[in-house]
């Protein structure tokens, strides 16, 4: 067994890829330094609630009271919400544990599934301190929570430092190797159909993927295609924006 727990996907453009999945540690750090900056924004509220009333008390009477118990309601509820759905399935405590949350299909987490994930969050609390969250983790073969199975969830590592490929070979997608002029000259007569196809979904898709699938997925189409493409040097480094120069080329003919 791995030391790390993973999922393969297969994408629609007939690649395999795998997702390491986050485990209790991870998301217990990133569920503590979420929880410190909402109790944080809290007591900042309550002070400034105070002050603004010229109160002693930490809370305003009337709409000031009204208008503090609403802004935890949001807060506790909406703060997961907003950041999953706007920051690619991170939070700030994600962001810092190196995590995030994707569809079950590796695809970016949106606003429903994030709300479905984050209501059943009251669930995973119980009894206290997250209590059936962290079994249904450990009972679960994908690490998921009760939150993340309702919304077909899961919670995986940030892939950094730059994307392995299958020899253990990192590689960057800032990367360039090729001119963009000499790419004109490859002939790629030999792809057929059904993979070019498989290269324009790829394309067409790319912003929709989160970097780290995206970037293997480019090293994939551009390493099996690579040597029908005549012309093409043998190094050429496929991990370039939009998903390497091959794909590109590729993709443009």
């Amino acid at each position: 067994m791995l030391l790390d727990d993973r999922i393969t996907i297969s994408t629609p453009e007939g690649i395999e890829i795998d997702l390491v999945l986050a485990g209790l540690g991870s998301r217990f750090l990133a569920t503590l330094l979420d929880t410190l900056i909402q109790v944080g924004c809290i007591l900042a509220l309550a002070v400034v609630l105070g002050v603004v009333g010229g109160s002693a008390d930490y809370v305003v009477g009337g709409w000031g009271e009204a208008f503090f118990y609403l802004s935890i309601f949001v807060l506790l509820f909406g703060y997961h919400i907003v950041f999953e759905t706007l920051s690619s399935g991170r939070s700030p405590g994600k962001r810092a544990a190196g995590i995030r949350v994707v569809r079950l299909g590796g695809e970016p987490v949106g606003f429903l599934a994030s709300a479905v994930r984050n209501t059943v969050r009251l669930l995973d609390f119980l009894p206290v301190m997250y209590g059936v969250g962290i079994f249904s983790i450990v009972a679960s073969d994908k690490n998921q929570r009760v939150g993340d199975l309702a919304a077909g969830t899961i919670v995986v590592r940030e892939q950094t430092g730059g994307v392995r490929t299958p020899g253990g070979v990192a590689y960057w997608a800032s990367s360039v190797t090729v001119p963009l002029a000499a790419v004109e000259t490859w002939d790629v007569s030999a792809i057929t159909a059904e993979e070019l196809r498989a290269v324009r979904h790829f394309v067409d898709r790319r912003l929709q993927i989160p970097w780290g699938p995206r970037a293997y997925l480019a090293w994939e189409l551009a390493s099996r295609l690579g040597p029908k493409v005549a012309g093409a040097p043998t190094d050429v480094h496929p991990g370039v924006p939009p998903g390497g120069i091959l794909v590109a080329k590729t993709a443009r003919s």
